[in-house]
């Protein structure tokens, strides 16, 4: 195998673990909170339906917990094998976030291990609240110092480059680079925005199954409106996203758009295709890139012709961003249409048209994360550490990559199904009529 194909299958690999490992990783930043939400609203009015919420929610988030330990593991594994000369050049920058993350998981799982086991052992079910407070802050920080890594490879800083080593390293500098914060805040918002409508699509596929039982509508209504509070909030720092692009990476927004040339006052471009360097059938929105660049209808954005052809990202990334863009827009759009209509009793929310939409809205809202994460990585080709190394230099040159491919392909084939099934079986054996019944009956036992 040469390095060429080296490279392509180290790329490759590198795109499906995270791809896979993606999923889990993103219900494993948001699901904590959606229990604590949950166990705090139970407890706060004294509803049983919202304390059986955070217990099932609780069974399900475990099993995607013990895969995303698997294919977060890998990922480690991946780095080194992979690309062994980006961890030589880079690895005492990111050892520190990379540290803390483990670190922030095992926070996470020591008091997820005592919240599981002290069901129903607190007299005052507020100290059991409490348990889950370390473990929804464990997890945000997981992907918070998971997320530096990648904006420090986005905007390196914090070391000087001497005979093409990184010296003089300033581990916390390193950390706090100028696409830290829009990227930092971008994930969790997204996450805990994906969560919601994952659990909302659950719910509402219960609904449409038959199952008319109020805890299922009690379980749509809360999750959808936790949804439209994070779309909006994914939105307002999407706009920030686009000014950090402007002046830090102008050669992304560019190849996003479609920006082929510098000019004031520039369009932004949604759709559309290219022929032979034309843009054709685009839905141009006036002004539109100036202001997300710049907040100035009238001011300049930088276009790909003051870059090095061989330093532009692949121009289907457009596709990419206007697809991540277009599915935010939809699931915010639906989820303040479903709030608005259960307020203002609009029955066409209760239809089975619409149910259907909710449940397309959770696989929806994972496609868009997936595009989001494609869009932020290909965006940066072809560096791996921009500005320093590009991706086919940092490439292992083993010629066994193929081999691991398939291998790793496997496993996420039997951890993908195994998931599923476990999942599956785990509900169906217990129906919530059944739990419910079950949990009235045990506490008029200990009434007597």
């Amino acid at each position: 195998m040469g390095n060429e194909e080296s490279v392509f299958f180290s790329r490759v690999l590198t795109e499906l673990t995270l791809s896979f490992h993606i999923i889990y990783a993103t219900i494993g930043v948001g699901i904590p909170l959606m229990i604590m939400i949950a166990q705090w609203l139970g407890i706060k009015k004294q509803d049983e339906h919202y304390i059986l919420l955070a217990r099932r929610w609780t069974r399900g988030f475990v099993i995607t917990v013990a895969v995303g330990v698997v294919t977060g593991t890998a990922i480690g594994l991946q780095l080194s094998l992979l690309w062994p000369n980006f961890m030589e050049l880079a690895g005492n920058v990111i050892a520190l976030p990379l540290f803390m993350e483990t670190f922030a998981f095992f926070f996470e799982a020591i008091f997820l291990g005592i919240y599981l086991y002290t069901w129903d052992r607190f007299e005052n079910q507020k100290k059991h609240l409490l348990l889950l407070i370390p473990v929804a802050i464990g997890a945000s920080f997981s992907a918070v110092f998971i997320t530096i890594v990648n904006a420090f490879m986005n905007a390196p800083q914090g070391f000087d480059l001497v005979d093409g080593q990184l010296v003089n390293i300033n581990p916390i500098l390193a950390m706090f680079n100028p696409a830290m914060p829009t990227k930092v805040a971008h994930v969790l918002a997204t996450a805990y925005m994906t969560s919601a409508f994952i659990l909302a699509s659950i719910g509402a596929y219960r609904l449409l199954k038959g199952s008319d039982h109020i805890y299922h509508k009690k379980a749509v209504f809360l999750t959808m409106k936790i949804g439209l509070i994070f779309s909006i909030a994914a939105a307002v720092i999407g706009d920030f996203s686009g000014k950090y692009l402007a002046e830090y990476q102008p050669e992304k927004l560019a190849a996003a758009e479609w920006h082929f040339e510098t000019h004031k006052g520039a369009p932004l471009m949604l759709y559309g295709v290219l022929d032979d360097g034309e843009v054709k059938y685009a839905l141009k929105i006036p002004y539109a890139l100036s202001i997300l660049a710049h907040s100035n209808p009238n001011a300049e954005v930088i276009g790909l012709n003051e870059f090095p052809e061989e330093e532009t990202p692949p121009l289907y990334i457009h596709y990419l961003f206007d697809g991540m863009v277009t599915i935010g827009i939809w699931m915010t759009v639906l989820s303040l249409m479903y709030v608005v209509g259960v307020w203002m009793k609009w029955s066409f929310i209760r239809t089975r048209w619409y149910r259907w939409l909710i449940v397309l809205g959770g696989p929806l809202s994972v496609l868009a994360i997936e595009l989001g994460w494609w869009f932020a990585e290909v965006g940066r080709q072809p560096w791996i550490l921009r500005g320093i190394m590009k991706v086919d230099e940092a490439a292992t040159t083993s010629g066994q990559v193929d081999t691991m491919l398939v291998m790793f392909a496997g496993l996420y084939l039997i951890l993908a199904v195994g998931s599923i099934v476990v999942l599956t079986r785990m509900f169906r054996k217990n129906p919530v009529e059944q739990e419910l019944a079950d949990r009235e009956a045990e506490k008029e036992g200990e009434l007597r």
